[in-house]
């Protein structure tokens, strides 16, 4: 009779207050965003101030763990979609269980904020991947591999085309056929990605990175991470950098 006078006493103050309920716990759109492998959208999405907001449900009086329960909800729902979206069940929980585990490790909320990004990233990146596996050609899954095992090759259409045994005009017509992604624009994302680990995870100066993933000089590599990040390298590692990757997240 207690929690049931408890919840009347609250869904009282609510209707006071006008309070709106979101139906979900997540926004469908990021769902549909994550769901669909769209690396640029989540991105833009995180870099536009996050996704995990904790205001809507109270679930505990303490900020920490309020945080922490609402990123347990978000985990499980963001596992249910990319289930619905062809992630094996065991893979997606499995993944899943990680992050909370690691959320649980947290001691500040800003450390579950920026492990949420890093959740959303990897379940974005890994359904990128179901989706190009369920879709593409032989012919592009090969390319795809080429260049991710050779980020500081030359990774031009020509090369690729040659590596492919196919003519330039055809490959990138195909690849973007297949993927929805220009060629040139995917090498652009994967030399980004990998350069954000770097800057993230290591001490190599720049300079070495930039060499050592195919850019032809400093001031282009610039140029594209700031393309597609939105910020320069230096900025980057500035606001990322970690020494110690398992206190990254605040624990």
């Amino acid at each position: 009779m207690k929690i049931r006078n408890e919840l009347n006493a609250m869904l009282f103050r609510q209707k006071m207050d006008d309070f709106k309920r979101s139906e979900h716990t997540m926004n469908p759109v990021e769902l549909t965003s994550i769901c669909n492998g769209d690396m640029e959208k989540i991105r833009l999405q995180l870099s536009c101030g996050g996704l995990l907001t904790a205001d809507d449900r109270i679930m505990s009086r303490n900020k920490l763990r309020n945080a922490v329960y609402h990123f347990v909800l978000c985990a499980s729902a963001i596992a249910s979609a990319c289930m619905d979206m062809g992630m094996g069940q065991t893979e997606a929980y499995t993944l899943a269980d990680l992050y909370v585990l690691k959320a649980d490790d947290c001691r500040t909320t800003d450390g579950v904020c920026r492990l949420y990004e890093d959740m959303c990233l990897d379940f974005t990146e890994r359904m990128q991947e179901i989706r190009k596996e369920a879709v593409i050609s032989l012919h592009i899954r090969k390319c795809i591999d080429y260049i991710y095992e050779n980020l500081g090759a030359d990774l031009s259409v020509k090369a690729l085309a040659a590596e492919a045994g196919l003519s330039p005009a055809y490959l990138s017509r195909l690849f973007r056929q297949e993927t929805g992604i220009p060629l040139k624009r995917f090498v652009k994302e994967a030399r980004v990605d990998t350069a954000q680990n770097l800057l993230r995870y290591t001490d190599l100066p720049c300079p070495v990175i930039s060499e050592s993933l195919g850019f032809s000089t400093q001031s282009v590599f610039i140029a594209v991470f700031r393309e597609i990040t939105g910020m320069t390298p230096k900025v980057y590692r500035e606001k990322y950098y970690t020494k110690n990757t398992e206190h990254q997240h605040g624990i």
